[in-house]
């Protein structure tokens, strides 16, 4: 996309996240309805990835599914734009939510850092917002391959997370976590197969990361999951353990998978369907 248009986009984008919550709502369904139209190759993904997880579904109720889903996905943008350019106050008035475990977070009695998994809700931006704004919260993720989405995106997740690391640069989380700081992973994607094996997902074969055993090892933090789903109009977040005592590396990795496939099956139409999640495993033309 050219730079121009990409700033329009983004002034836009700005633009409609100032305007009432209840039109943004309306903006967000019409532009769902829209992705579902223009947005193929994401249907396509979704498509693919619904067909081989919920095999049992009949193909209306996986159509039915991924028109929930983009519905979520047309939300999302908005939702991100709200954790993104709002202020704390205007959150605390606007998002109703509640956060379940949160002294999971805030427990000063142990000195051992928190690494919280959390999988790739369409919402997650938001999620990582409201958690921010009731615990000192740090996070890893990934540059976005766009200059001036990655600044958009780094400014935005800094509104209300302390500071965030690359994926490929551990050593800095690892220190966080050492020092006894909460820090947001998402290791539900396909990677690759550098730190990855292949375990199930869904009952599909799945590149799966297996380095949360390390991290534990290497600085012999707790392992908490944060689950997040809307209850009507409430944005849910529930915090909880993983006990990982006597597991190795693999068990653990497929003990996560097990995990996010149960809260995933919860909430389906929330999900990020449109990830190639098998790509590495079944490969990338069984996405075309």
């Amino acid at each position: 996309v050219p730079i121009i248009l990409m700033q329009v986009i983004i002034t836009i984008w700005k633009g409609i996240c100032l305007l009432p919550v209840a039109l943004q709502k309306i903006f967000g369904q019409v532009l769902g309805i829209l992705l579902l139209v223009i947005a193929s190759k994401r249907k396509r993904i979704a498509q693919m990835n619904i067909q081989i997880c919920f095999p049992l579904l009949t193909s209306q109720e996986q159509q039915k599914l991924i028109h929930q889903n983009f519905k979520f996905l047309g939300a999302s943008i908005f939702q991100t734009g709200s954790a993104w350019f709002w202020s704390d106050v205007k959150i605390q008035k606007h998002v109703e939510y509640e956060i379940k475990g949160l002294e999971l977070l805030n427990n000063t009695e142990t000195q051992s850092g928190n690494l919280v998994l959390f999988k790739h809700s369409q919402h997650l931006e938001l999620d990582a917002r409201l958690l921010g704004l009731n615990a000192e919260i740090y996070g890893v993720g990934r540059s976005h391959n766009s200059p001036i989405m990655n600044n958009l995106q780094t400014q935005g997740r800094l509104s209300s997370i302390q500071a965030t690391a690359n994926k490929n640069n551990p050593r800095e989380f690892l220190a966080w976590l050492k020092k006894g700081k909460n820090v947001l992973y998402a290791i539900d994607q396909d990677y690759g197969w550098k730190n990855s094996i292949e375990l199930s997902f869904f009952k599909n074969p799945a590149a799966t990361i297996t380095t949360t055993r390390k991290i534990i090892d290497i600085t012999q933090c707790n392992l908490l999951f944060v689950n997040s789903y809307f209850a009507k109009e409430k944005l849910v977040l529930e915090l909880e353990s993983i006990n990982h005592d006597d597991l190795d590396s693999m068990e653990l990795a497929q003990k996560i998978n097990d995990l996010m496939e149960q809260k995933i099956t919860l909430h389906p139409e929330e999900y990020l369907w449109s990830h190639r999640r098998f790509k590495s495993t079944l490969g990338k033309n069984f996405y075309k």
